[in-house]
């Protein structure tokens, strides 16, 4: 799809955070972005130009050579129209494979029901996220997984859940069928105890039997970058070792690992807890630098 871009006018650009954001939308494969250079209220017109043309350079040193800039006030909501103009303009709607089987990464879970609430009034849980694929319609059965972590016996596992779409809505709009695009809330069946707290953040929907298997060991070709994100100085990507703690991002999910086996280009991670994961998704890598985690590459799951 694309992405929007928020840079304040008041600052030097490029900040760790910006550098590091856009480098996340390249790794991801995100080309058509809108820059929004925000709080331009803050500054002269002299300085808005002047961080105007750092954002240009920055965009250009990065490969996004046409991607637009637009000067907006979010406190004085102005040049919005002007903003969401380049957003129908630069970043196209993509056609989306409606007859593959629904999926989505859950980007939030939450309990919609109020303190106090009679048991009879109570609503199942609620998963937040977009569709990848596919269509969802009220009524469809439907597995999320890995799902919860259910321990008996003195013994942990992850069970993935079972359950049935009971509402969806969008923008607080009631839905029928969900489509791509846009975030959208599923009502389920379960038991709203399973959903809260963003419980089920970095776990897969989809229909009953079509959802990805889980798994605690992922192989990829990695791709290191040359210098690590996030830094306000300039630090050299070092090659990975076997051993290594690292942290990956699998859509939604975040997870610790060790680098378990490397041969070329191909790395074996072992996870900490386990997530759904194809052939060909992209993952985000990042290692330990100065107490923090930091983006060093991005890999494609073989």
């Amino acid at each position: 799809d694309g992405a929007v871009l928020v840079v304040a006018a008041n600052e030097e650009c490029p900040q760790p955070q910006t550098k590091e954001h856009l480098t996340a939308l390249k790794i991801v494969g995100v080309r058509n972005i809108v820059v929004a250079q925000n709080k331009v209220e803050l500054v002269p017109r002299e300085k808005a130009i002047e961080n105007y043309m750092q954002i240009r350079r920055f965009l250009d040193e990065m490969g996004y050579h046409d991607a637009p800039i637009v000067p907006v006030s979010a406190v004085h909501r102005a040049n919005i129209d002007k903003l969401i103009e380049m957003i129908e303009k630069h970043i196209p709607t993509p056609r989306r494979d409606l007859n593959k089987p629904p999926l989505m990464f859950v980007a939030r879970s939450f309990d919609v029901n109020r303190p106090g609430t009679r048991p009879e009034n109570l609503v199942g849980g609620v998963a937040g996220g977009s569709l990848l694929q596919g269509r969802l319609r009220i009524g469809d059965e439907i597995s999320i997984a890995p799902g919860i972590q259910v321990t008996k016996g003195g013994k942990t596992r992850w069970q993935q859940l079972e359950t049935t779409v009971r509402s969806l809505h969008a923008m607080g709009e009631p839905l029928e069928e969900a489509r791509p695009g846009g975030l959208i809330g599923v009502g389920t069946g379960l038991d709203p105890s399973l959903t809260k707290a963003d419980a089920l953040v970095g776990s897969v929907l989809g229909l009953r039997g079509n959802v990805p298997e889980s798994t605690d060991k992922i192989e990829f070709e990695v791709r290191l970058l040359e210098r690590v994100v996030g830094l306000a100085k300039e630090l050299e990507v070092k090659p990975l070792s076997v051993n290594e703690p690292v942290m990956v991002n699998i859509g939604t999910a975040t997870r610790g690992g060790i680098v378990t086996h490397i041969a070329g280009e191909r790395v074996t991670v072992a996870l900490r807890y386990p997530v759904c994961a194809e052939r060909g998704w992209r993952i985000a890598l990042s290692r330990r630098i100065m107490n923090k985690w930091r983006l060093i590459g991005y890999g494609v799951i073989v």
